[in-house]
């Protein structure tokens, strides 16, 4: 391999894009949008992609993914435009990047490793460093091609572009165990932390909105129309990565809490899913999943489908609830759907899409960026949350007066009649809170 595979490629460094297409690999996709999605995570870590080769493959090769001829025809714009690397937009194993850099002197880095670099540089918590980290390290347990030099250096992102060079395998394996132990513990400790937070949050009478969706789908803007905040919302793949939580009015409900979580991707890393579930728990414990789709994209289908793909592994469905205790864990969290960027419809496709959201009960028409249909959102996320409520009679004691909030402020309190040394109310309340109001006040009667 040339000197130029093993310098080092900075922000602005020319890249080579490669984009393999297999028939029959599921779901269809657009392969110009999926060229334009892999364009925008090189823009997203600094790089000038210089050429792009979209290829079909019919099958693929165990050494080099690719055939020869291909990797013949791609050489020349790589020499031609002094490209420091080359971006494969699919899995590569360890030899395959391997034996790609040495045919085309240059570094290789494939999908996976990209979104990980992308997510090293834009981690702005603590914890979101050590989530990143650890789904590197993890990547990079099995591969050790020429990313190690010490673990204790800091840089940003975690190594694909630095390239610091090799050192002995066995002593970078132990290394990384060693971390990874470490970086776990440190998870775990956060996990404790978020969960005796969300315990706080369950005790308080307020329910919780997760916004899921595509990345660049439109959740920061939809997020920041509803909160008024300023959460950052670009044009840019994974714009925000760390889970911002405000609270919220909506018709009949005094107070929400809203979480916009990390935005999904196809073949997102399962490395980063698992380091990142104890964020995306947020999710799971939520009173209702708002799924912002940008209705327009070209394949608006299959994003849905690999935000559904990503829900279901967190164990998110409809059938059945996410993590929680007792009677919450059995309940199925409602979901709604957003359809998002209207705005930038034909009139001819917006028709259609209208008459597609007005047989779906479920879903709200909105352009996040122009407020269009946002109150209408706000109407649909309200009605979902009550939907499934139901009358509750309980009597209280007069010094129950903590519980009689509560119920206020998570109920609608239908009727209040004094009896005895108490009250009797009529309470229209969410089957989950009437079994976190059983557990919380037990003696009630």
């Amino acid at each position: 391999m040339d000197d130029a595979a093993q310098g080092e490629v900075t922000r602005g460094a020319a890249a080579v894009l490669v984009v393999p297409e297999w028939h029959g690999q599921g779901l269809s996709r657009d392969l110009d949008a999926r060229v334009a999605e892999a364009k925008g995570l090189a823009l997203a870590i600094g790089l000038h992609v210089v050429a792009v080769h979209p290829l079909r493959l019919r099958q693929t090769r165990a050494a080099t993914l690719i055939g020869a001829g291909q990797i013949e025809a791609i050489k020349p714009g790589i020499a031609e435009n002094a490209a420091q690397l080359v971006i494969v937009d699919a899995a590569l194993t360890a030899i395959q990047q391997r034996n790609l850099e040495t045919e085309f002197g240059a570094k290789v880095i494939d999908r996976t490793g990209l979104i990980l670099e992308i997510f090293g540089e834009r981690a702005a918590t603590a914890e979101g460093r050590l989530q990143v980290e650890l789904a590197h390290l993890d990547y990079q347990a099995g591969r050790l091609v020429r990313s190690w030099t010490h673990l204790e250096r800091q840089r940003g992102g975690f190594g694909f572009l630095g390239g610091p060079g090799e050192t002995q395998i066995e002593a970078d394996r132990r290394m990384i165990r060693n971390r990874m132990a470490r970086i776990r513990r440190q998870l775990d400790d956060a996990r404790r932390t978020r969960q005796l937070q969300r315990a706080k949050r369950q005790r308080a009478p307020w329910p919780v909105i997760a916004l899921v969706g595509y990345t660049n789908a439109g959740k920061s803007t939809f997020f920041n129309r509803l909160t008024g905040s300023d959460v950052m919302a670009e044009d840019m793949l994974f714009a925000t990565l760390d889970p911002t939580m405000r609270e919220i009015r909506l018709p009949g409900i005094d107070k929400a809490i809203l979480s916009d979580t990390v935005g999904f991707v196809s073949d997102l890393p399962t490395e980063l899913v698992a380091a990142f579930r104890a964020t995306l728990e947020e999710v799971t414990t939520a009173d209702l999943i708002v799924h912002v789709r940008d209705i327009v994209h070209p394949d608006t289908d299959a994003q849905y489908a690999d935000v559904r793909a990503i829900l279901d592994s967190l164990g998110v469905n409809e059938a059945g609830g996410g993590e929680g205790d007792g009677e919450d864990r059995a309940r199925p969290i409602a979901q709604i759907e957003i359809w998002n960027k209207i705005d930038t419809a034909d009139p001819e496709r917006r028709a259609e899409i209208e008459a597609m959201a007005a047989r779906r009960p479920d879903v709200a028409l909105i352009s996040a960026a122009t407020g269009e249909g946002v109150e209408a959102a706000r109407v649909l996320m309200a009605a979902e949350l009550t939907a499934r409520h139901e009358l509750l009679r309980v009597r209280l004691r007069f010094d129950q007066g903590e519980a009689m909030a509560w119920l206020h402020a998570r109920g609608e309190v239908l009727a209040d009649e004094p009896q005895g040394d108490g009250h009797l109310l009529t309470v229209r309340l969410d089957p989950a809170d009437r079994a976190r109001f059983e557990r919380l006040w037990p003696d009630r009667h």
